[in-house]
């Protein structure tokens, strides 16, 4: 509607649905038609586009565009409170596991709603799953293996829990945008240059639950290893490589960390 009206605010503001562009549009619907005075109501960070955005809000947004853009924002905003309705019902009902979900928030990456969408389907009893591994392999998240012969061949994700999958994908999304600062989010950066962003929301989801496992467990909150985890990893196995390889060959190793 914005489009046919000429307005380019989507290509300003990352939504037409932030507060700012709610401001905006409602002083449109009031009859506001000042392109600059419109862009003045830009609100934190987005006052940083007023240019951009007074560029944005010249059209011919009439009457007909006023009456469309009160109807929509209408609507909008009825099913917004009938989900915050619905979140604070959630939120009531998952009040016996209050430490459980305050202790899963912990993990990077994992908001509120991943955080009750784990304990309701799984309860928040991981005693009954045994492992972390059979728990990955219960929600789908685990690697799937198709052995042959004595030859494991894999064969991409296992079907299990899709609520839980579904949500546990969404967790690597906001670690993805963390730029490898952490352990899921350099991990996330790797697998994404190797096998793609969609494969990399699955490969990370099966570490979170698995820390989630552990956490349970235990009782314990997240503790991250940190983004360079992975490369010295990786660098104390090279180092026992070479160490064995030399010690095949008849030598006595001794390693002396340089100063």
């Amino acid at each position: 509607m914005l489009e046919d009206a000429s307005i380019k605010l989507s290509s300003v503001a990352w939504s037409v649905t932030t507060v700012s562009a709610r401001v905006m549009l409602r002083a449109m619907i009031g009859g506001e038609r000042d392109a600059r005075v419109l862009a003045e109501m830009a609100k934190g960070k987005m006052r940083s586009k007023i240019p951009d955005l007074a560029q944005a809000l010249e059209g011919h947004f009439d009457d007909h565009h006023a009456r469309m853009a009160a109807a929509i924002l209408d609507r909008l905003e009825l099913v917004e409170r009938a989900l915050a309705d619905l979140d604070e019902a959630i939120r009531f009902q998952c009040l016996p596991w209050a430490h459980e979900i305050e202790l899963l928030q912990t993990i990077t990456g994992v908001g509120e709603k991943v955080a009750q969408v784990i304990v309701a389907e799984t309860g928040a009893d991981m005693s009954r799953f045994g492992s972390a591994a059979r728990l990955a392999a219960w929600a789908g998240v685990a690697p799937g293996v198709y052995e042959s012969a004595g030859k494991r061949t894999p064969t991409g994700k296992r079907h299990g829990n899709k609520w839980l999958t579904a949500m546990l994908v969404e967790a690597p999304g906001s670690v993805a945008r963390m730029r490898g600062r952490n352990y899921l989010a350099a991990q996330h950066a790797r697998l994404t240059k190797r096998r793609g962003a969609g494969r990399a929301q699955i490969a990370v989801a099966h570490p979170i639950l698995v820390v989630a496992y552990h956490m349970l467990s235990r009782d314990e909150p997240y503790r991250d290893l940190g983004a360079d985890w992975l490369a010295r990893r990786n660098d104390e196995a090279h180092t026992r490589r070479l160490v064995a390889q030399l010690e095949r060959l008849g030598h006595t190793v001794q390693l002396d960390p340089v100063a």
